[in-house]
């Protein structure tokens, strides 16, 4: 964060990711929403991006790329932000995000140091989307789950962090990359609580449990799960749930901590944006520990 005067910071990140849909425009959208989401888990507001893109000249045509361009300027529409341009180099296999430039209110700042003990924690979208990108990839997902995924990372952070805000939240994080083990965890050791995680009410995609009890699990959820495995008290929870909760994510949603008075009004004005959202858990004082009940 760049501190420019009492009420206005700058934020800045950065993202780009491999192709997951064969559609090109989605695509684009996918890797905008993702790219954008850093800015929103932070309470800020995109205000300016660079498109960064690397493309094989050889085998795809400049026309497909036009098609992501187009839509990664379908979220900046949506999200109120200005692509001003970008950078491409030649890629064997193509990439594409963006840099974005927001801003913050520097005393709203939402970081995932920011948890507090006594907290409900709130998710703004299910999870599953890397079991649904593998079995896209290898084409065993049914064209129901290819629109529910592409529909929700598609779906911009942008009403979750108003009401994380509106509700009184310091503490926040998107769940993409780490899953939410990973992500939750690394907020739980920076803001030096623990976390108790009530399995049951975690959201997940429909479709989705009955593709990971076929294998269609990402190697990189396996690689989240050990990450925390010395934290973690899995209460006797089936592995199956235990891998979902670590299920790598892309453009997902955020979780956030707010006071118990507080999250029935944030879950409601959550659901009426058209997010599916859920109270997943609480937290308490301690050293970073996960326990899944």
């Amino acid at each position: 964060m760049w501190r420019l005067d009492e009420d206005r910071a700058l934020v800045f990140t950065a993202d780009f990711i491999t192709p997951i849909v064969d559609d090109a425009a989605a695509w684009g959208r996918i890797a905008a929403a993702n790219s954008v989401s850093d800015v929103y888990a932070m309470g800020g507001r995109p205000l300016l991006a660079l498109n960064l893109v690397g493309w094989n000249n050889d085998e795809l045509p400049p026309e497909l790329l036009g098609d992501v361009l187009a839509g990664a300027a379908e979220i900046a529409a949506e999200g109120g932000f200005v692509i001003g341009g970008g950078h491409t180099v030649d890629d064997p296999e193509p990439k594409f995000g963006l840099a974005v430039l927001g801003e913050v209110h520097p005393d709203r700042l939402l970081t995932n140091a920011g948890f507090r003990a006594d907290q409900r924690l709130i998710l703004t979208k299910p999870l599953g989307i890397g079991v649904a990108s593998t079995a896209i990839k290898q084409d065993r997902a049914d064209q129901g789950l290819i629109d529910t995924a592409v529909a929700s990372m598609t779906t911009l952070n942008a009403e979750a962090a108003r009401v994380a805000l509106a509700a009184g939240a310091t503490g926040a994080t998107d769940v993409t990359g780490f899953g939410l083990l990973g992500h939750l965890g690394r907020a739980a050791l920076e803001s030096r609580i623990d976390v108790t995680l009530t399995v049951e009410r975690v959201p997940i995609l429909d479709g989705v449990r009955a593709l990971a009890e076929e294998g269609f699990i990402p190697g990189g959820s396996r690689r989240n799960l050990r990450s925390v495995e010395d934290r973690l008290d899995r209460g006797g929870t089936a592995e199956l749930d235990v891998l979902l909760l670590a299920d790598a994510q892309t453009s997902g949603g955020l979780i956030f901590g707010v006071d118990a008075d507080r999250a029935e009004s944030a879950l409601r004005a959550l659901t009426e944006a058209g997010l599916t959202a859920a109270e997943v858990g609480t937290t308490r004082s301690g050293s970073g520990r996960l326990e899944l009940r």
